[in-house]
């Protein structure tokens, strides 16, 4: 009888630690998600959504961004990138790892651990994680430049205070096709945050700054920030050229 008390006690503790554990996770869960979960909206393809579209390029000086041949930056302190835009390849560095990455053909991408040339069998894993890496993270800082790539959808919506968003869509490419991105402006034309209905993410139409830009030595506008909910997204070490 002793023994059975002892296992149902330590039972009851077991049971007890993952209650408080998991539950105020699950509120806080719950309450965000009826706070902010929303559907995706409707809206209407054509000129008035490219219109829209190449406004916001314009805002941005496009043309400048297209020019600019290289872009150094470090995202949330945890990955650094070497792109070169005009030869589709990029240096991806986290920890002592590097991936010279094609963009390209990935299967002529190279990858170096602790400095030396690593040939082994999962090589490719580490290829595809660079490839991920260089997907989201560069998206965080030149989503708005990709609005008229292949296989993207645009939307002309209109919010609840009348304002004009633009809707995009990512039918192909990427990591995750099917995400959507809902593009707010300001006055003049430019970003300044979009919500999101990707499949990363369990609650649907979260927003993410964009208003933390800065214009770079090839003149190329590019963010510096991103605050999502309670979370910063730093881009930090921007560098770009002209080659």
């Amino acid at each position: 009888m002793a023994k059975t008390s002892r296992v149902k006690k330590i039972f009851k503790i077991i049971v007890g630690v993952i209650i408080f554990i998991t539950l105020p996770t699950l509120l806080l869960f719950g309450f965000m998600y009826f706070k902010y979960n929303e559907d995706l909206p409707t809206g209407t393809q054509g000129k008035a959504a490219d219109a829209l579209a190449i406004r916001m390029l314009n805002a941005l000086n496009y043309d400048a961004y297209k020019a600019t041949d290289y872009i150094e930056f470090t995202f949330k302190k945890r990955h650094h990138f070497k792109w070169n835009k005009s030869k589709n390849t990029c240096e991806v560095y986290w920890k002592n790892i590097k991936v010279d990455l094609n963009l390209i053909d990935h299967k002529k991408s190279k990858v170096f651990i602790n400095e030396i040339r690593y040939n082994q069998a999962d090589v490719n894993d580490y290829i595809n994680k660079a490839k991920s890496y260089f997907n989201n993270d560069t998206f965080w800082l030149v989503a708005p430049y990709k609005v008229f790539d292949d296989g993207v959808e645009r939307r002309l919506v209109k919010t609840e205070n009348d304002n004009e968003a633009l809707l995009v869509t990512y039918s192909s490419g990427g990591s995750t096709p099917g995400d959507s991105y809902l593009w707010h402006f300001d006055n003049s034309g430019k970003p300044k945050s979009y919500q999101m209905w990707v499949d990363i993410l369990p609650i649907d139409g979260l927003e993410a700054s964009w208003s933390d830009w800065t214009t770079t030595s090839t003149e190329a506008q590019l963010p510096t920030f991103h605050k999502l909910l309670f979370i910063g997204l730093e881009i930090e070490d921007i560098k770009t050229e002209n080659l």
